[in-house]
This record gives structure tokens, C-alpha cells and sequence, in this order.
């Protein structure tokens, strides 16, 4: 875990990392996850609902794929990031600067109860702490409010799990360095180790205000959909 900054260092460092691979940031994406990083969010906000009757905030949007789904269904959307190069790509990408919001995820800059979803997509282990945060998101839903979260998983086939690893911690690393960033693309597979286990993690959910829990595992268990509502 060579690349994993420490604690104390983790909220600037990862800003960083995030600001100086942003321009180059769905290019990789496209390539390394072969396309199906947008079809897990696509089906998530299918799964969530989402309609021109809600208003969706993309916690940790990065350049705001969550926000243009969101918005294909009527749904009116905001994307938060703590990265203002992520967010540069955002306005870049649609046109557009007042859907984006820098700011950070454990003190969101929203009232009380102002949105009836709320998504993230591949920033769990990016955060400092992640009860903190699940708390702002419960306190930003209404009741009956509806959460969606897209995050890496460790497989249970072992040998799916095998190639997973090969796959995550000697195929990406090396692909990101060419295309973008060495350490950044060396950090994002260790960061995995930030992530709790499925038990700690409906914990949390439960703790933070959230029931209904469900899990999803697309690519063979190598992605975890989460869903859960607000009480």
C-alpha cells in the first residue's frame, strides 16, 4: 500500500491526484472498464427511479456522468466535488456552470431535506471518513429519500477474484501511467483497502439513517450497486 497517503494527508492528497488526472479522467474510464462504467450508473439511476418529479445531488460527481443520466429523465440534478479541475470538465462537458458546486462531502453546503436522491459513483474510499458522510447525505434527503452507490468490490469466485487482482493491481496501474497519472493509477487500486466490509458497510447505512439496504454485483462481483432509502 505503498501509494496511500496518510490520514492526516489523505483530503489534499486525493484532491490533488484528482485535479491533475481530471483532463484525461473519462478518457481512462472509457478504456479500462471497456464502456460499463456508464451502463452501472445507468442502471442504478434506473433502479433508483430517478424521475422529473426529483431533485438529485451526485456527491463526488467528478465530470458529472451521474448528473447527465439524472438529467435524461427530467430529473433536475447538481453535482458536488471536492476537485475544481473535476469540475472544470463538468462545466466543459455540458455547457453549463451552475449545476456544479465545489465543496466537501463531510459539510455539504445544502439545507436540510433539499433533495429527493442522492448518488455516488466510485468515491467511497476517496472520502476521509465515510460514517460522516453518510450522515450528510441522510441529512440532505428527505424522508423516504432515495441513496445510490457505485463502488469497486472484491469478488467471491476465487478465481474470478484472481483476475480481478491481476486485472486491478498490475493491468491498471500500468495502462493509467501510460495514458495519465503513475501514482494516481496506482492509488486507485490500493485504495480499495479503505472500503469496509458488506456487514460494516450496511452498518453504517443503518446507523447513519438509511433502511431498505440492497446489493447489487454487476461484472461478477468485481462492482457493488448500493441502494437504500432515507427514514
Amino acid at each position: 500500500m505503498a501509494h496511500l497517503p496518510p490520514p492526516e494527508e489523505k483530503a489534499r492528497a486525493v484532491r490533488a491526484m484528482f485535479d491533475r488526472i481530471s483532463p484525461s479522467y473519462d478518457r481512462v474510464n472509457r478504456l479500462m472498464t471497456f464502456g460499463a462504467d456508464q451502463r452501472w450508473r445507468m442502471a442504478l439511476v434506473e433502479r433508483l427511479g430517478v424521475s422529473p418529479a426529483d431533485v438529485v445531488l451526485d456527491l463526488a460527481c467528478g465530470t458529472g456522468d451521474f448528473v447527465e443520466l439524472c438529467r435524461a429523465r427530467g430529473a433536475l440534478a447538481v453535482g458536488l466535488d471536492f476537485s475544481r479541475g473535476m469540475l472544470e470538465q463538468a462545466a466543459a462537458r455540458s455547457g453549463e456552470t451552475s449545476a456544479w458546486v465545489q465543496g466537501d462531502a463531510l459539510r455539504l453546503p445544502f439545507r436540510d431535506g433539499v433533495f429527493t436522491v442522492a448518488v455516488s459513483g466510485f468515491a467511497l474510499r476517496n472520502f476521509v471518513a465515510i460514517p460522516p458522510v453518510l450522515a450528510e447525505l441522510a441529512r440532505v434527503l428527505q424522508p423516504g429519500g432515495r441513496l445510490g452507490l457505485l463502488e469497486v468490490d472484491r469478488p467471491r469466485n476465487p478465481l474470478v477474484a484472481a483476475g480481478h487482482r491481476f486485472y486491478f493491481q498490475k493491468v491498471v496501474p500500468r495502462v493509467g501511467g501510460l495514458l495519465a497519472d503513475r501514482s494516481a493509477y496506482h492509488y486507485l487500486p490500493e485504495s480499495a483497502a479503505y472500503l469496509p466490509e458488506e456487514a460494516e458497510m450496511v452498518r453504517m447505512l443503518r446507523e447513519a439513517g438509511f433502511h431498505r439496504i440492497r446489493k447489487q454485483r454487476p461484472m461478477f462481483g468485481a462492482i457493488q450497486s448500493i441502494t437504500a432509502e432515507r427514514q
